[in-house]
């Protein structure tokens, strides 16, 4: 088994969820990190959580370039990390291929993740192949193992960048492996 940790940033107003950005690390050493090009700026703009927390992560020009950055922009759109919808799909389902038949996805309170990655190829009808159909979650392992939130290790910073986001998912996945093999022996 070779396990995929990953997190999505995303604006959901209660019908809907947009995809803003993802992260995914795997075991094999592989990282993976996009922005949507296509986001909806505009409600994003008007989604103060969004903007305090989310957008200062995104991508955004360097030195001289800032200046000449229109106050408008969320992210920089000449990034090689800012991509089209369409392109995140076919790079993701790559990256998750890559990892073999027997990959697990994993995330953090990953209901809302999971939808939002199935819909980048559509209804969950049009899943890709070796695609897993649902994400294994840390909060439930956790509760399982009879941990609570406070219990498990901390992310000391960059919370809410989608990479840094699964980076840390791995590290607890990865401990609660280890406690939970540890309680067996």
């Amino acid at each position: 088994m070779v396990a995929i940790d990953y997190d999505l940033e995303f604006l959901e107003d209660g019908r809907t969820i947009e995809l803003i950005s993802i992260g995914m690390v795997c075991d094999d050493g592989r990282t993976y990190y996009a922005v949507n090009r296509d986001m909806p700026v505009r409600k994003i703009r008007k989604h103060k959580w969004l903007m305090e927390n989310v957008v200062p992560h995104l991508p955004k020009r360097q030195g001289d370039m800032r200046n000449s950055m229109s106050k408008r922009w969320l992210f920089h759109y000449g990034d090689p990390r800012v991509k089209p919808h369409k392109v995140i799909a076919d790079e993701v389902m790559d990256f998750i291929r890559a990892a073999g038949p027997d990959v697990e996805l994993w995330a953090n309170y990953g209901a809302y993740d999971h939808v939002c990655l199935a819909q980048l190829w559509g209804p969950m009808i049009d899943l890709p192949e070796g695609v897993p159909m649902f994400t294994h979650d840390i909060q439930q392992e956790a509760r399982r193992q009879g941990l609570t939130w406070d219990d498990l290790p901390k992310q000391e910073s960059a919370e809410h960048n989608a990479l840094a986001d699964a980076r840390h998912n791995q590290t607890v996945r990865r401990w609660l492996a280890e406690r939970a093999t540890n309680q067996e022996s």
